[in-house]
């Protein structure tokens, strides 16, 4: 019987998008071979990952619809984090996930509904209200990216020695959003590290043009945030 080829998917989840990124010598020692028994690897990992956030979808889906309407804020609350975090699980996983993404947005905005009713005509509750919607409408913004996503799953296949090579060798939209998810302590060190590696690859025969890119362009944010801070 012939082995099963695999092959990259249309759709990849985060474990096979870290694969395919490490295909690149910046990785060093952690630069992998694409091969059919990686893919079959990472795509399995993927594949189960999938499974269990499918399930816990539907767990939540089914406290949610059966609330009472009187239900305790507390348990409004615990569904709302767990839409909340599968959100952002729903951005990494395999297979195009637009509607269920779509879906635990409204689930999470009916909630919020709910939750300012509750909250009346007390300003102060209102104001924490509108600073939460913000802050969740930021992080919506920087979840349109799966390199995000996959640097905040507390579960990510990148590992810390894979981030600097990951942020040299993403794509400017990724980098555009992943880049503002570090303070100015971290893209000091960031920028300090990556100027090491660049240093070290530059004897060899690697392409660099995206990485050096990539550089200036944390580095310009670098200078961005100083000039705010000032």
């Amino acid at each position: 019987m012939q082995d099963m080829i695999f092959t990259p998917s249309e759709n990849p989840g985060a474990f096979e998008r870290h694969l395919i990124r490490r295909a690149n010598p910046l990785f060093g020692e952690r630069q992998t071979d694409i091969s059919s028994d990686t893919l079959m690897e990472v795509q399995k990992k993927d594949h189960d990952i999938l499974q269990q956030f499918m399930l816990d979808f539907r767990e939540v889906m089914s406290k949610v619809v059966s609330f009472k309407p009187n239900e305790e804020s507390e348990v409004i609350l615990e569904a709302k984090d767990k839409l909340e975090k599968l959100y952002a699980s729903s951005i990494s996983v395999a297979d195009d996930q637009i509607r269920v993404s779509e879906s635990i947005k409204k689930l999470i905005a009916v909630i919020m509904q709910s939750i300012r009713k509750s909250a009346g005509d007390d300003v102060k509750a209102q104001q924490e209200l509108d600073q939460e919607e913000m802050a969740r409408e930021a992080h919506y913004e920087l979840l349109k990216s799966k390199l995000v996503a996959d640097i905040l799953d507390p579960d990510s296949p990148i590992e810390n020695e894979d981030l600097i090579p990951t942020l040299l060798t993403a794509d400017k939209e990724d980098l555009v959003l992943a880049t503002q998810l570090f303070d100015l302590d971290q893209l000091n060190f960031l920028l300090s590290e990556a100027d090491k590696l660049l240093d070290q690859l530059v004897k060899k025969d690697v392409d660099l043009t995206q990485a050096k890119e990539n550089y200036a362009f944390m580095e310009g944010y670098k200078l961005f945030i100083e000039n705010e801070m000032s």
